[in-house]
């Protein structure tokens, strides 16, 4: 992978362009039912204050970001958490996801979480892969669980659990 590649922590300041990196993600069809980016009070609100990271390329933009979002506010689910991973499609298919992806693991090992989750499109193989070769596995599939511009959309549901955290 490419030595100019550098892995941050991203705060709000961030937003505008891991934003438009989302909607790139929802202009795809394939990779969230979302249909709009939202505004970064609502994007804040619905993840996990850690584990928050940014792809840049040194001396150029930021050109892909993963999170963690809560999968329960139930006490006994506090270390399992909802992998989002996007990456801006002239940087895919290079390494970034899977470098991106890994350090994500490690934060959330760090921060406490034992199990991180995805339900990915069924037909967004590329993401699939990426997730096994880091050690998900494939634990079933919701059968038209959604609805996007008229299509109905299976999901993937793929988990990961620490190694480290017993």
């Amino acid at each position: 992978m490419n030595n100019n590649i550098q892995i941050q922590s991203f705060t709000e300041s961030d937003w505008d362009e891991i934003a438009k990196i989302y909607k790139e993600g929802i202009e795809t069809g394939r990779a969230t039912f979302e249909t709009k980016v939202p505004a970064w009070a609502q994007w804040n609100a619905s993840h996990i204050t850690s584990c928050r990271l940014k792809a840049s390329i040194v001396g150029d933009k930021i050109v892909g970001w993963a999170a963690l979002s809560p999968t329960s506010k139930r006490e006994v689910y506090k270390g399992v958490a909802e992998v989002s991973i996007y990456i801006t499609p002239k940087h895919q298919n290079i390494g970034l996801g899977k470098l991106l992806l890994s350090r994500l693991i490690e934060e959330s090992e760090t921060c406490g979480f034992w199990t991180l989750q995805a339900g990915i499109f069924s037909n967004n193989l590329p993401s699939i892969a990426l997730h096994k070769s880091l050690g998900f596995r494939e634990i079933g599939y919701r059968e038209k669980i959604g609805k996007l511009h008229g299509i109905w959309y299976d999901n993937t549901i793929l988990e990961r659990r620490s190694k480290t955290i017993l």
